[in-house]
C-alpha cells in the first residue's frame, strides 16, 4: 500500500499512513531540526537559498522560447 501513496497530494493533513510510513525518518529529523533552529537561523538559510538560485540563473546564458509553427 505505501508504494500507491503520493505522500505529496495525500500527506498535505497530515500524515495518512501513522507508523508504517516510509519517510518517518525524515519526520523526526523536521521536528529536531524544527526545535533546535531558531527563526532567525531558518530565514538566514533561506535568504542564501534564494540568492544562490538567483546567481544561479544569472550566470546561465538565456534562454530563446520560439512559438510553435503555425500559432
Amino acid at each position: 500500500m505505501t508504494a500507491d501513496i503520493n505522500c505529496a497530494e495525500a500527506c498535505v493533513n497530515g500524515c495518512i499512513l501513522g507508523d508504517e510510513c516510509p519517510n518517518q525518518e525524515y519526520q523526526e529529523e523536521a521536528s529536531k531540526f524544527i526545535q533546535e533552529t531558531s527563526l532567525d537561523k531558518m530565514l538566514e538559510m533561506a535568504d542564501e537559498a534564494v540568492r544562490r538560485k538567483i546567481a544561479a540563473r544569472a550566470s546561465e546564458p538565456p534562454k530563446w522560447v520560439f512559438p510553435e509553427d503555425g500559432i
